[in-house]
């Protein structure tokens, strides 16, 4: 059964660092795009993060540049978010969602409805 599984979240203290993980089984990341979306209690989920399908070009909220890095390994068949200098505005519930073929550079930020596929999220906290 094809699915996506999140790993790595918890709970860290303002200035720390986590990193998720988002294996895919079933099937190979090699020809999706991957995005990170998050979603705080009683907010909307946003975009965080997305890698290319092909170049591994990425793409970053504002709200996030120069904190996480988003990074995959084909061999692994594995994409990863490093999250450095965590906020307490980052607590949320983290998802990543795989898109067949998505080309940041032509299309940009995915919104939600254009992921086909999601995992089942990981909850991150972050407070002191």
């Amino acid at each position: 059964q094809a699915q996506l599984v999140e790993s790595g979240g918890g709970l860290v203290q303002p200035g720390g660092s986590l990193r998720l993980s988002c294996a895919a089984s079933g099937f190979r990341l090699d020809y999706y795009g991957i995005v990170w979306f998050r979603q705080a209690p009683g907010k909307e989920r946003e975009g965080v993060a997305v890698i290319d399908s092909v170049t591994a070009t990425t793409l970053y909220n504002d709200d996030v540049k120069g904190r996480f890095t988003m990074t995959r390994d084909k061999a692994a068949n594995t994409v990863y978010l490093q999250m450095n200098s965590l906020e307490p505005a980052d607590t949320a519930v983290y998802y990543c969602g795989a898109i067949h073929s998505w080309n940041v550079m032509t299309w940009g930020f995915p919104t939600v409805d254009d992921v086909g596929r999601w995992g089942q999220g990981t909850q991150v906290i972050v407070s002191s």
